[in-house]
Order: structure tokens, then sequence, then C-alpha cells
């Protein structure tokens, strides 16, 4: 049955004026217990100058339906900082910094986009920011927002102007937050530096936490009154139930969601209280290893956040219910876990070996004190990570063990090294360097990341770790997998490398790579040559039971496609009918037409090609007979030797566009080479250098921006336009520290020109630590 016209008028009537005393009738009421929840309890309302006693016990906070029946009671506290305001006149307050009107949005994140905002008369004060009803004498005040050193103030945001036609001044309090809106910028502007300063001239806030840190560091040496400490201070114990307030200070408001990485996160305070409820999470969990990884990824997103976990860990694993048991180890192994990748603030560090050392005095010879070991002894060498460890290593660590780490060999088997949390690429590559008898060589060496589309050395304070972690998250299914490989990183000397030693071997697979990436330019007579020495190398004499590698294996694949005859270029249509005749063509039966028409194109030269790669393998083998007798080592002399002829071998190559040219109008792409005595340019498939400049002649070199590397040669800059600027400095700095060069003098630069480069004296045999500029390009370079 419809309602009468007049019964649905009253519901109507009825509803706005429930609107309208929601946004506006219930502002006095609102108000009303804003200054009551801003006395409620709170764990870091202690200001540094306080001494409070603290031989009260301070219990975990717990809800109840009262907010006065809390076991953490500061309330008088609270009042002392709200400074009571007689009955004057709001305007005549001798401690106002800045008052006036201002809009405050209601109860909601988003204003009603029918009613506006009301205004209010706001005053801000050395301890607080109030608002009144007027500015007339005796007005109500309405809310009080207290100011300490953990409030926070946001500027006026441009978006938001535009959308309502209002500059914003928020303003993040312990319980509240303030919105407030104003037409004018500059008023705006005068707001949120006031506010800023108040919140700056606080005295830092101390948490219940940080101050019991604190005597247990001065009491450490009196048992007694270390017992009482804890006995009377439930806050540093285990407790099984929730947490609603982080054990340290952190700063109120939202936090940036431009910080690295793609999870999302709320405030610094709820994520500390999330993350120990994950941690309580791990007594019952049996795998716990997925979720010890969220935890420590939500650390390294949010550094801040380190410190609480430590204070989390510690107040768990001290006076457990069941010392040993199974949720009791998972906090000991997420510990373990965590002083391997983050190294906490030296105030927390200290409480941290303290609980160490007592843990091992209270239990000893258990899994505990065995556990509170390792962590010592890892403290002392962590010094950060750039990821996460992996599951493989969690699980590791969870077993007090070393991580088994494959680095594979060009011409040599695999070598198994293990490895900890701490070992960097030097210490491995002095390992290889000693296991494979090449301490005595003045070539130098180094660990690479190599993968089928990038080979890229990895500096030597790099921490292995790390790499295995970048290197299992990448490409998982490629084939064939990303890895670790030990190769020459430069050379110094490679006439006197005896060829029966294992090195020379590692010249000879370094000189086939460069081949086959075009970077030897001969003839392909030359070419089918060298891959026949290899099948030599690689099967002895010929046979048709010998097994045959892929051609693109022996022969550089990019001679033959340049056989393959180019496709026709159809130049653009210059008109807006044109392309719209070409688009409406190409959707319809033309389209598919072409569509075919590719396709047998495709398979044409594709059929063009095998036809050439069986030519190809046919003159190889044919070459490969006549080597009949030949051995192994012979082989592959014959082969480095040819390659030696090029008299860019020894280099290593950068593919570089050339800004400032001084053989021809730029840009031009070209090969920069670094060798041991000079740096080189040359043409693409051409054997003769274009210009060679020995270090003698060069006065500065330097990275212009991260894509562009500046090197002066006496009286001329060169600029290259390049991907690869980082590796190219370092190479250039290891080459100088190799040969013991002086320090570079710097040309006269302009201020905001980068920095030269200089270089610093290395371990011989070793590639150099990667300068503070350098990062990991998805390019990596040829060798030879």
């Amino acid at each position: 049955m419809p309602f009468p016209g007049g019964l649905w008028w009253l519901l109507c009537c009825r509803r706005g004026f429930t609107l309208l005393r929601r946004d506006y009738g219930e502002a006095e009421r609102e108000a009303d217990g804003e200054a009551e929840e801003e006395e409620e309890a709170s764990f870091e309302l202690r200001a540094q100058g306080d001494q409070g006693s603290l031989e009260v016990s301070l219990s975990q906070p717990t809800r109840s339906s009262s907010g006065s029946e809390r076991s953490l009671l500061v309330a008088e506290e609270m009042r002392s900082l709200i400074v009571e305001k007689g009955p004057g006149p709001v305007e005549d307050d001798p401690d106002a910094l800045v008052k006036g009107w201002l809009q405050r949005e209601m109860r909601g994140c988003m204003k009603t986009p029918w009613i506006r905002p009301r205004k209010y008369w706001f005053v801000l004060t050395p301890d607080s920011l109030d608002y009144y009803s007027s500015n007339e004498k005796g007005a109500r005040r309405l809310g009080s927002l207290v100011l300490t050193s953990l409030c926070s103030v946001l500027w006026p945001d441009k978006q938001l102007y535009k959308e309502t036609g209002y500059w914003s001044v928020t303003v993040f309090g312990r319980k509240h937050c303030y919105r407030l809106y104003t037409e004018h910028l500059n008023e705006a502007v005068r707001w949120v530096c006031a506010v800023q300063k108040v919140i700056d001239s606080k005295a830092p806030v101390q948490t219940p936490t940080q101050l019991l840190m604190r005597d247990v560091e001065e009491h450490r040496d009196s048992p007694e009154v270390l017992e009482q400490i804890y006995r009377c201070n439930p806050i540093l114990r285990y407790t099984s139930g929730p947490l609603y307030a982080p054990l340290l200070p952190f700063p109120y408001g939202s936090l940036d969601q431009s910080a690295p990485g793609p999870r999302s996160y709320t405030t610094l305070r709820d994520e500390a209280v999330k993350l120990f409820n994950s941690l309580q999470q791990l007594e019952s969990e049996r795998d716990p290893v997925p979720l010890m990884q969220g935890v420590l990824q939500t650390c390294l997103d949010l550094p801040p956040l380190v410190d609480e976990i430590y204070c989390q860990l510690v107040k768990q694993t001290t006076e457990p219910p069941a010392p040993g048991g199974q949720g009791d180890l998972h906090y000991w192994q997420l510990l373990t876990c965590m002083s391997c990748t983050f190294l906490p603030s030296p105030p927390v560090l200290r409480f941290l070996r303290f609980h160490l050392d007592r843990t091992e005095n209270r239990f000893p010879a258990s899994e505990m004190a065995k556990y509170a070991c390792f962590i010592r002894e890892a403290l002392g060498k962590t010094k950060g990570r750039e990821c996460v460890p992996s599951l493989e290593e969690i699980l590791v660590l969870m077993q007090r063990q070393e991580m088994i780490c494959t680095v594979h060999c060009p011409g040599a088997p695999a070598c198994s090294v293990a490895i900890s949390s701490h070992t960097t690429a030097e210490e491995v590559a002095q390992e290889l360097v000693s296991r494979l008898g090449l301490s005595q060589s003045p070539n130098l060496f180094a660990l690479y990341e190599q993968s089928r589309r990038r080979e890229q050395p990895v500096g030597s304070a790099t921490l292995l770790a790390d790499v295995l972690t970048s290197l299992a998250g990448e490409d998982r299914e490629q084939d064939p997998p990303c890895r670790l490989c030990f190769k020459h990183y430069g050379f110094l000397d490679t006439d006197n490398v005896p060829r029966d030693s294992l090195e020379f071997a590692l010249l000879f697979e370094q000189a086939h790579e460069m081949v086959l990436r075009g970077y030897v330019p001969t003839s392909e007579e030359t070419l089918q040559t060298l891959a026949a020495l290899r099948l030599q190398s690689l099967n002895s004499d010929f046979s048709t039971h010998a097994p045959f590698p892929r051609l693109e294996e022996l022969f550089p694949p990019h001679v033959l496609h340049a056989r393959l005859p180019p496709l026709p270029h159809r130049p653009p249509a210059k008109c807006r009918g044109a392309r719209l005749r070409a688009g409406l063509l190409a959707g319809g039966l033309w389209g598919q037409a072409l569509a075919k028409q590719r396709a047998e194109r495709d398979q044409r030269l594709r059929g063009r090609l095998r036809e050439e790669g069986a030519s190809t393998m046919a003159a190889i083998v044919e070459k490969w007979k006549l080597l009949q007798g030949m051995g192994r080592p012979e082989a592959m002399a014959a082969y480095v030797a040819l390659v030696r002829e090029w008299p860019g071998f020894g280099s290593t190559l950068f593919d570089v566009d050339l800004q400032a040219s001084p053989v021809g109008p730029g840009p031009q792409r070209l090969w920069l080479g670094i060798g041991a005595k000079a740096v080189s340019l040359y043409k693409p498939g051409e054997p003769e250098p274009l210009d060679s400049f020995c270090y003698g002649r060069i006065s500065s070199f330097g990275a212009s921006d991260s894509s562009t590397f500046r090197l002066s040669v006496e009286d001329r800059d060169l600029l290259f336009e390049t991907s690869q600027v980082d590796e190219i400095a370092q190479l250039l700095n290891t080459y100088l520290a190799s040969a013991g060069a002086q320090r570079l003098p710097r040309p006269q630069e302009p201020p905001a020109s980068p920095p030269t480069l200089e270089p610093t004296v290395l371990p011989q045999g070793l590639c150099p630590a990667p300068g503070p500029w350098q990062h990991r390009p998805p390019v990596g370079s040829s060798h030879s």
C-alpha cells in the first residue's frame, strides 16, 4: 500500500533534520567528548624532562567498557598539559600565538557536498590548538588538540583546492585529526607554519618502555633491582593479550604512500600494533617462514619500525609461559633473522645485548642460549641489507647454519661455497682465487650476475645473500636461469698466461663469448675457423656420433641475420585522412590479407635462415675435418691466437652514443673499449680504432647524469650516452688502481657538475667495490 503524500513529506523532513543535527547540532556534543578522550590513557605522554618514579606498576593496556578503567592512567598528566581558560574574552588571551576564523570538517573524512563546513574561532597557544563557538567574551571552548612533539601538520593541497575551492590545513593529534579549511592560501600557510613551530618547540616524548630500558641499563649490575623492575613492570614481559599502542613513540598522521614497495601501509602506530598481532600468530604457526618474511619486508619498507619489532621480540622472549617451547623458539628464530638483516639503534642495541646475556645466564646450554649466542655474533657483522632474506635463507637461519652458494666457472666445474648472511662478493672471490690457484695471476677476477639478457659484475662489498635473493626473484622460469659466474674482470697481461693453466681455460671461454656477441670484427671465413676450433676443443676429432652444439653456440647469430633481405620500409601516412583510411583498411578484410602476407613473409625468412644456417654448419664441419689430430690444448691456443689478432683484444667493450664527436657529426653509435693501457673508440664492425687515449692524456672522467658519461681528454670533453655509466667509471678506477696510477687532477668545473672520480687502492685480483653512485642497470657489458 503506497504511503500518503503527507507521510512522505514527514519522513523526508525527519531525515533532513537528522542530517542537519548530525553536522551542526551534534558539533557541540562531539566537542564535549574530544577533551575527555584527549585525556585518556596513553603510552607516550612523558616528556623528556619528566622524572617520575618507575616503581609503580606499568601494566599492559587493556580495553574495557569504560574509558576511565585502564591499567595505565595518566589523565592527571594530560590535564596538566591542557591550560584552563578563564571567562575573559577569547580575543584577549595573552597566550594566543595565532587566532582567526577557520572552517572545520565535521565527522567523516569527506566534506558533505551540499553543506558548507561550519566556521569556528581557532586559537593556537604554546600547548594546544583550541576552537570556540565565537570570538566573543564567554564563548565556550568546543575542543582542544594538545600539541606534542609527535603531532604533525600537512601543507595545503593544491589538488583539493581545485576540487573544492578550499585550502586545507590538517593537524594530526593522538586521538583526533583536525581538518581545517580556508579560502586564502596565505592564511593556510600562516597556520601551518605556526603549528609546526609549536610542534618543533616541544621536548621529545618518551614512552614507559624507553624509560624502563634506561633504568635497566643503569642497574644492570644490581640483580635485585633488576628483578624488581621486571616484576613490577609487566610491560617488559611476555603477554598473551593484544597490544593497543606501540612500545616506542611514533608520529601521528598518515604515511607517505610514495614509499618504495608494492604494499600500502597506514600509520606507523597502526602498523606497529598489526606487527605485534603477527608476532603472536607465530606461536601457533606450523610453517612460520612466510609470516617471518612478511614481518621482515614490512621492516624493510618502514625502517622506523625496526626498533619497535626488536622491542616487541625482546618483550615476548622475556619470561614466556613455556621457555624453549615451539612458540618461544619461533620468536627467537625471527629475532635471529632480524639480527642478520637490520641493525637497531644504539639504545635498543644495548637493551637487546643485555637481554641476550640475561637469557644465556638464566638458561645455559639451552636452545634459547644458542640462539642468543648466534644473534650476538650476527649483530657484530650486520650492516644492512638491500633485500629481505629469501625463504631458503630464513630456513637456514632458523637452524643457525650456513647457505651453499654455487658459482659457475667457464671451462671448469662449478664451485660450491659456504656463505652466511654477511659474506661479501670480495670474500667469495678471494676464496675462489685461492682455491683455483690464481693467486699469482696479474689479471683481475670478479663475480658476475649472468642471465640471457644481461651480465654485470658484482661489487666487492655487495652481500652475496642479497644477490642470490635478487637472482631467485628474476625470471624463475627463464632458460637458462640466472646464475653467479666467476670470470676475468680486467686483463693486465694476456701474453704470459700458461696454456695448461685454469686461467687459460677461463681466457678461452671469455674470448668465445666475445665472438658470439659480435665483439670481434673479423671475416666470416675466420669466424667459421673459430667455430671449427671450438668443436675440436669440445669433441676432439670429427665423428658422426659426436654431439653437435646448436649453431648459435658456435657462430655469431647476427652474421646469419645480416644475410637476410631487409624488410620493406613503408613510409608513414602524412595526412590525418590517409592514416584514418589505413586504420579502417587494417581493421577489415584488407587487414586480414595483410596479416596473412606478413605471416607468409616471416615463414619465408625463417626458411631462408634455416638454409643459411645449414650451409654455414656444413662449412664449419668441413673445416673441422681438417683439424684431425689436433689436441684440445692446441685447439684452444689456436682459437685464442686468432682472437688476439684483433687490436682490441683484452679490452671491455661498451655500446655508447658519442654526442661530441672528434671524427664526424654526432651522435654516433660506437664501441668504447677500456683496456689496461688506453681507452679506445671503435666503429662497430671495424677492426681499427677511430681514436685511442692513453691514461696520461685523460685529465678526468665522471658521470654528468645517470645516462651520460664524460671523458675529458686534454682540452676536449667527450660525452657518451649509455646505460652503463657506473660500470665504465668502475672499470676505469680499477685499471688506474691496479696500475698504481696517481690521483687524477680535477679540471675547473662549475659547482653544479658532478665530482671527478678518483681511483682507490684495492687488493689485486679482485674487482672494486661499487662507488656510492652505483646502481644495477638492466644491461650488462661484454668482456673479452
